[in-house]
């Protein structure tokens, strides 16, 4: 789908399954944001942190990516830490914090039942994340936050998935750019091990060392 034909964001039900859930949720609490949430941080940022889709409490409610659930304690503590977010802690839209070098975006825009996304609506978002990746410079670096979000970005460059597994921590080059892979930030990854808060800032840490 071209860009110039996308339906505006916080306008588009191209999934029904998507729009009935957001819906459901705004019958039930009314001060939710309930559409689907726009990336956060500058347009053309050299970083753009990839992740899954907005959280039934923390983006869905609050309109801005990972901000209001678990999930985004440690991504915005990390920023914070490498100087791309002003401040530690993302609380809501009007809290004053802003993103430098950094953008985030989730690779789909509208809460999914059960945080899981149908590959019919990963492919329906995916010319939103072909329209972020276009804006981001021909030597920016791509932080995807789980698998998901790395086979999206993979698959918008065109690439076989076979030719660029996903690892934490690995890194991939995409014409040109550097694409970096993390297990995503969640309750589950950061409570279980999986994923230890020095772990998820060593590959920040090489991909704000990548871009030039």
């Amino acid at each position: 789908m071209p860009r110039s034909h996308l339906p505006a964001e916080e306008n588009c039900r191209s999934c029904a399954r998507l729009a009935a859930f957001r819906d459901r949720i705004q019958a039930d609490h009314p001060a939710y944001w309930c559409k689907p949430v726009p990336a956060f941080g500058p347009v053309g940022a050299r970083l753009l942190v990839v992740g899954l889709a907005p959280g039934l409490h923390g983006a869905n409610a609050s309109g801005r990516p990972f901000t209001g659930d678990h999930a985004g304690i440690l991504l915005y503590k990390t920023l914070h830490r490498l100087g791309l977010a002003s401040a530690p802690v993302s609380a809501g839209r009007d809290d004053g914090l802003t993103l430098r070098h950094c953008r985030i975006v989730n690779t789909v825009k509208c809460v999914p039942p059960q945080n899981r996304p149908l590959p019919e609506e990963i492919r329906q978002c995916a010319p939103y994340l072909q329209a972020e990746l276009a804006q981001l410079p021909k030597d920016g670096v791509i932080m995807a936050l789980g698998r998901v979000a790395h086979e999206a970005v993979v698959r918008a460059h065109d690439r076989r998935l076979r030719d660029h597994p996903f690892a934490h921590g690995a890194r991939h080059e995409l014409d040109g750019r550097s694409l970096f892979d993390s297990y995503h930030c969640s309750r589950y990854n950061t409570q279980t091990g999986r994923l230890t808060e020095e772990a998820f800032m060593a590959v920040f840490e090489a991909a704000q060392a990548a871009r030039p």
